[in-house]
């Protein structure tokens, strides 16, 4: 295991691909940011436990479905100075309703 010594605002970069960053220390918990390709998944390690026990399970059971944990989803980080782009339409377009701008 690699240990490094970070400060406030300070990152680790891995790979060239993934930065990790201390973003606030408060007593004894570091609140860290995790930059990483969306096809790389990251996750606490009590959470990936947790798949990795339901994957085991499902591969005993004989079924291949994971639940995926709503804790689990991840935020990117954004520096504040960049515009965040607005989250994607993922509602079904229902019958009559045009769509947005289009005037459709």
């Amino acid at each position: 295991m690699l240990i490094l010594s970070r400060k406030l605002n300070e990152s680790i970069v891995i790979d060239g691909r993934i930065i990790v960053k201390i973003l606030r220390i408060e007593r004894d918990t570091v609140k860290i940011g995790i930059q990483a390709p969306t096809e790389l998944p990251v996750h606490r390690q009590e959470v990936y436990d947790m798949i990795q026990r339901n994957k085991q399970a499902s591969l005993n059971a004989g079924t291949e479905v994971v639940p995926k944990s709503p804790a689990a989803q991840v935020t990117p980080l954004v520096p504040k100075d960049k515009p965040q782009p607005p989250p994607p339409n993922r509602g079904p377009a229902s019958p009559g309703n045009s769509t947005p701008g289009t005037g459709k």
